[in-house]
């Protein structure tokens, strides 16, 4: 009996080709329509794992992790110096889904300087901040702005310890004047100190003190009568 045999079925040759194009795993340099460039792994047609991006119109270059095409994990982001045509790096530290997340530095272009936090690209969390002008902020950040509790330090030596909101100085706080040996001690709202006492704090040591040491205040109670007077009558009877 005569064995009839069938040519075996085989896919249609686009299917070859989609899968032999599939990016996965590590590739060499894949070049984009609009220029940029990428060299790395791959997962399902997504950058994923270890891999460095160019982007032609800007030069700018990011070297670390991937996440099914996004930056996320640890990372480097440098731009092009048009001047020295040096890469400087801008940002070193943790993505999170494309954007700055966790903890990072970033250098800004007039020389000043963050580490910290960061959440959804903005700083977030405890960071330090150096300022152009030679002030240091370090404490709480939200929304890019120093909120909650913070120090500032001044290049003349001044500082102010206390609460922060939006950018400012507000609530409960101190500031500091080392120079003249004093200490202001109240509430801020909006960068203004509304009430306070100020005081003479480490005078002894201070560079440029006040020629006269400041009165101390005599604190009363409702009633008039002076906490010193006070002590002394409970003190004659018990």
């Amino acid at each position: 009996m005569p064995v009839i045999k069938y040519p075996r079925i085989r896919d249609p040759l686009f299917y070859e080709w989609d899968r032999k194009a599939q990016k996965c795993g590590l590739r060499h340099t894949i070049y984009f329509v609009n220029g940029d460039q990428y060299t790395g792994e791959w997962l399902d047609n997504l950058k994923h794992g270890k891999g460095t991006q160019i982007w032609k119109s800007t030069g700018a270059i990011y070297s670390g992790d991937w996440k099914f095409g996004k930056r996320d994990g640890y990372g480097s982001y440098s731009i092009l110096d048009p001047v020295t045509k040096e890469y400087k790096k801008v940002y070193t530290g943790w993505w999170e889904n494309d954007r700055r997340g966790g903890r990072g530095m970033f250098s800004y272009p007039n020389g000043e300087r963050y580490e910290g936090e960061w959440s959804n690209g903005l700083r977030s969390g405890w960071g330090k901040m150096h300022y152009s002008d030679g002030s240091i902020y370090e404490g709480q950040w939200l929304m890019d702005q120093p909120n909650g509790q913070g120090v500032l330090r001044l290049p003349n030596g001044n500082r102010y310890e206390g609460g922060w909101k939006d950018g400012k100085k507000h609530g409960p706080g101190k500031y500091f004047y080392p120079d003249k040996g004093q200490l202001l001690e109240g509430i801020w709202v909006a960068d203004i100190p509304k009430c306070g006492v100020l005081i003479d704090f480490g005078r002894d040591n201070a560079p440029a003190p006040t020629e006269f040491p400041l009165p101390e205040i005599e604190l009363r109670d409702p009633a008039g009568v002076s906490a010193e007077a006070r002590a002394m009558f409970d003190d004659s009877h018990n």
